[in-house]
């Protein structure tokens, strides 16, 4: 395949020497794996009408709202014919996880969020990307994303040959497992060249080795893995910490356990991250003592506290109140002791009513103790 470039750069390029030539400057950037792919996604687009049918999606309105948007990237990104995947490793040294969920006084943060948002340092190396493209071949239509718009990541980055969507809907890999962040290029270029097949870094689609293994939907602490390949939601600890709003169901909250912000249980389960690797962005490394840090400390934060310390984290878009209910739900769940019942009573009448609701709560789980 040969590239046609416009009239400001009079020359050809072949495509399939440009498709490495991207995969060795991700790789330059630090980045783990590059994909190439087109914008069909008609299976994909399927099972996300099926999904939000069944209303799995909650309360997460801006999944439907951008109609076909999302599973037609031509619509989202008028001109693009292409799109360029790339993940990134985000596993920090920390304590281990099942470290922290066995000890309840602990608060189990998702291992994404330990360090800064990853959103920022992502959209920069596709940036960057993007320019050295630009560099090599002239100016060029594209748009970068990283879970910040209708972007079907998992599905595009499958489809690029990044690897496959297991059965907890998170994309994995033989080589990294899936403790890794996903971005993507849209692009006007012509870039569905054939990919090497012998590298992780080439795109050579990886088929489904999940084969019989269920370990993720047996770990799920409230069952939202309704089905190989199908997530409710609703049920998810991680909507539930993180995109709820209001309170969290009565039922759900004793399976909640200590985690305050998220939840990794399918993807410590899961046996290919055995092979995960770890990151060695200073961004994604631990701040604050995150990764093992007591329910009572955190719970004694202030608000000012909060918003020093969680600036520039994911966890700071949640905001201080929905922090405070999560971590209620921890300590209800925690060992009963003095300490525990004493900084629940700090906020017994708390201001504001979704706080309160929890923390009563979480005394009364005590009281019956």
């Amino acid at each position: 395949m040969v590239i046609i470039l416009g009239m400001q750069n009079a020359r050809s390029i072949d495509g399939i020497e440009l498709a490495a030539r991207i995969r060795q400057w991700g790789r330059e950037l630090g980045f783990d794996a590059i994909g190439l792919t087109d914008t069909r996604l008609d299976a994909a687009e399927t099972e996300l009408v099926a999904w939000l049918d069944a209303g799995f999606h909650g309360e997460m309105d801006y999944m439907a709202s951008h109609g076909t948007k999302r599973s037609r990237p031509r619509e989202l990104v008028p001109g693009t014919v292409s799109v360029i995947t790339a993940r990134m490793n985000y596993l920090p040294q920390a304590t281990p996880m099942e470290t922290v969920l066995a000890d309840g006084t602990r608060a189990a943060i998702s291992r994404y969020a330990l360090g800064r948002d990853y959103h920022k340092l992502l959209r920069s190396r596709l940036q960057k990307l993007a320019d050295r493209i630009a560099a090599e071949i002239g100016a060029f239509g594209y748009r970068v994303f990283t879970d910040s718009a209708p972007v079907m990541e998992v599905a595009l980055a499958e489809k690029s040959g990044l690897g496959w969507r297991g059965k907890h809907t998170l994309l994995l890999t033989r080589e990294a497992g899936s403790y890794f962040f996903l971005g993507e290029i849209y692009t006007d270029l012509p870039l569905t060249a054939d990919a090497p097949k012998e590298t992780p870094l080439g795109g050579a689609p990886q088929t489904d080795h999940c084969g019989t293994c269920h370990a993720c939907l047996d770990s799920c602490p409230t069952q939202a893995i309704v089905a190989p390949y199908t997530v409710d939601a609703r049920r998810c600890i991680s909507y539930l910490t993180i995109e709820l709003k209001g309170a969290i169901p009565e039922a759900l909250r004793p399976l909640i356990g200590n985690r305050v912000y998220g939840c990794d249980d399918c993807q410590v389960a899961c046996p290919w991250n055995r092979y995960a690797h770890l990151s060695g962005e200073a961004d994604f490394a631990v701040r604050n003592g995150l990764d093992a840090a007591g329910l009572v400390e955190l719970f004694g934060w202030t608000e000012a506290q909060f918003k020093a310390r969680l600036a520039g984290s994911a966890i700071h878009r949640i905001g201080f109140e929905r922090w405070l209910r999560n971590l209620a739900i921890g300590l209800g769940n925690a060992p009963s002791s003095p300490a525990t019942v004493a900084a629940l009573e700090t906020r017994r009448d708390h201001p504001l009513a979704l706080v309160r609701e929890h923390v009563l709560w979480a005394l009364a789980r005590h009281r019956a103790d």
